[in-house]
């Protein structure tokens, strides 16, 4: 991506190589592949920088929109500081119901929280259904559940009620993204501190 600067002030952005009018002269397209950096910043044309050093990863914050300047030589787009996410739900307050938005103490929006506990009992849920056969086997037929398929569904529920309290006592967002971001041993296993649920064992 490169940029058109006059007289210091960014006045076009050409996401692609295209002929182009500077001042009264129109260059080709291919003036972007044939010509050096200092050529075609001497008609003006800078290559965009990104600078994404502000940017973050949008599951836990909203980023601003990317801005665009000219200075020292450089035509730099780069983010503002990010918003985390809201961690916990926020309630309708009374102004809210004044306004007719809704009652008051009542959920106004889920936070994070609220949605990565509701995607661990999804995830959960998957998981139990894949043995529910057993359970059923057993209903019906009174065939014993294997030790092992018991052992395995009591290990995925007591892991899950651990994960779920670790994310409920998460203080903030960023304590949020840390339960969930891998890190890797001197050994190059990777871990999380939210940690994982049981496998069944084949």
């Amino acid at each position: 991506m490169y940029a058109l600067v006059e007289n210091n002030e960014i006045t076009k952005f050409i996401n692609n190589p295209k002929s182009m009018v500077i001042g009264d002269v129109q260059y080709p397209a291919k003036i972007f592949q044939l010509w050096s950096t200092s050529e075609l910043e001497a008609k003006g044309i800078y290559e965009v920088v990104f600078d994404n050093s502000n940017f973050k990863d949008e599951k836990w914050y909203i980023n601003t929109n990317q801005t665009f300047a000219f200075a020292d030589g450089t035509v730099t787009a780069s983010y503002g500081t990010a918003t985390p996410k809201a961690h916990a739900d926020t309630l309708f307050t009374a102004q809210d119901e004044t306004d007719g938005l809704g009652i008051e103490g009542e959920v106004a929006t889920r936070g994070l929280k609220y949605n990565l506990i509701r995607d661990l009992k999804i995830t959960v849920a998957n998981i139990l259904a894949e043995t529910d056969w057993y359970i059923t086997r057993n209903t019906e037929k009174s065939t014993a559940i294997p030790s092992s398929i018991s052992t395995h569904r009591d290990a995925v529920r007591t892991k899950q009620a651990s994960m779920e309290t670790a994310i409920t006592n998460a203080s903030n967002t960023p304590a949020l993204e840390t339960l969930y971001t891998y890190t890797t041993d001197s050994d190059g296993v990777q871990s999380r501190p939210l940690g994982e649920l049981p496998v069944l064992e084949s």
